[in-house]
């Protein structure tokens, strides 16, 4: 028996039910993998709530996890039975204690890396990896704008745009929170409740501003985000966890200073198995050097995805959560 927890209709968490499934055998190009720890990001309350639309009904969320190879399929060489693995890529279904997922999806595991580690730093650490290194390649002396820089990818990223030698500029909801940012590198945490982001990042810059924002907050920050940048700078929006960015006539990023925007995805940046393999290497040796140290400040067993989901949203956590088959 093999349980997982389904959405039937997409809505608040009340639609998430731990049920049996019926998984399989793994067929051509797949493989079994039994989950030790699946990781939890806000990109699956987006699909629960239907902010993204779902691939069908009913579905089980998430879209990264570590475990262990039981079984493999036809025509796989990835990967081999026994072997420690990690993914952060469609098709979701990771809250579930065993499923068949594509094998050239899968990265061996380092020994080095536990398995929890994987599961909080798979997507995360490869978002921030793609934002730092590809979307706009951060440089030493850069000075950047983290929003949300006490989260999930936000503790990843601060920590990783220091090692790449940036200023590092953050906002976050409270003081604590300003204070858990400070202690990961973050060097001017602004608690946006208090102050005005964009007078003080003025006041950091000396007036110029800041090559680069990223962006997963959304609605509350966006418009005065472009304020921030300098001209010709880049607006990175990956994420709107305050809600949807609003509509702009791209006229506004001229007058700003010919500004940049883009909606990344991790999903086209590792799309091809040797993007995904290079990204992931930079992933790992940043963090097996200790550079990035990966924070699992929150564990859930798997059966209380409900109430993980309500202190994400309620913004109640830090670092990354993993939840616990």
């Amino acid at each position: 028996m093999v349980m997982a927890i389904r959405v039937h209709e997409t809505g608040e968490t009340d639609q998430m039910r731990w049920e049996e499934i019926d998984v399989g055998e793994p067929g051509l190009g797949q493989a079994l993998i039994r989950h030790t720890a699946v990781g939890l990001n806000y990109i699956d309350v987006y699909f629960r709530e239907g902010t993204y639309p779902a691939p069908h009904l009913p579905m089980i969320l998430g879209l990264e996890a570590a475990g262990v190879v039981e079984a493999i399929g036809r025509g796989v060489s990835e990967v081999a039975e026994g072997d420690r693995v990690a993914y952060a890529s469609p098709p979701i279904g990771a809250y579930s204690e065993k499923r068949l997922f594509p094998a050239d999806r899968l990265v061996k595991l380092p020994d080095e890396i536990p398995d929890q580690t994987a599961a909080a730093m798979m997507l995360q650490g490869l978002t921030a990896q793609y934002l730092l290194r590809r979307t706009y390649s951060v440089k030493p002396g850069d000075i950047i704008l983290f929003h949300a820089a006490a989260g999930g990818v936000g503790s990843i990223a601060c920590q990783w745009a220091k090692h790449l030698g940036a200023v590092v500029i953050g906002t976050v909801g409270s003081k604590e929170k300003a204070i858990h940012a400070a202690g990961l590198g973050c060097d001017y945490p602004i608690v946006y409740t208090e102050e005005d982001f964009v007078e003080r990042v003025k006041e950091i810059t000396n007036g110029a501003g800041v090559p680069v924002v990223y962006d997963s907050v959304g609605a509350d920050t966006f418009v005065k985000s472009l304020d921030c940048l300098r001209k010709l700078g880049l607006m990175v929006s990956f994420g709107q966890s305050s809600g949807a960015v609003p509509t702009i006539n791209p006229a506004v990023l001229s007058r700003k200073g010919s500004l940049y925007l883009t909606r990344p995805t991790l999903f086209d940046y590792t799309e091809k198995r040797s993007d995904l393999l290079s990204s992931t290497d930079d992933l790992f040796t940043v963090v097996k050097s200790g550079a990035v140290k990966i924070e699992v400040n929150q564990t859930y067993a798997l059966t209380d995805a409900a109430q993980a989901h309500a202190d994400l949203v309620a913004r109640k956590t830090t670092g990354s959560t993993v939840l616990i088959p």
